[in-house]
């Protein structure tokens, strides 16, 4: 008797997988790219990476506040990468949004914290 296969944590997959493209945009950042767009890479990597290790730790305590820092981070770094590999400067208008729900992630976890979640 075969037994069903059941899924994981998508979410968890999904910060898994941010984390390995912001080592990929770092390092395109780092050895494939130069001026602005190095700098931009740099920038979305390093924001990417902290929000995906942060993401990992918060999951059990809020999925809510978990999601806020992935779409936070996919939105800052996203655009930022965008931009690097040659897409329409207007994308720097979206970029703060993406800072915006960083800053809600976070402020969402205190809250957890500070109700003892």
């Amino acid at each position: 008797m075969a037994r069903a296969r059941t899924l994981g944590d998508p979410l968890a997959a999904l910060f898994a997988l941010s984390g390995a493209v912001a080592v990929v945009a770092g390092a395109y950042g780092a050895h494939g790219a130069s001026g602005k767009a190095a700098e931009w890479l740099a920038t979305g990597a390093e924001y990417q990476m902290i929000h995906a290790v942060a993401g990992l730790v918060v999951l059990a305590r809020g999925r809510g506040a978990a999601g806020l820092l992935l779409l936070g981070a996919l939105l800052f770094s996203g655009t930022l990468y965008a931009m690097a590999l040659g897409g329409p400067r207007w994308l720097g208008a979206v970029t703060p949004l993406g800072g915006l729900a960083m800053i809600l992630g976070w402020i969402w976890i205190a809250i957890l914290y500070l109700r003892g979640r």
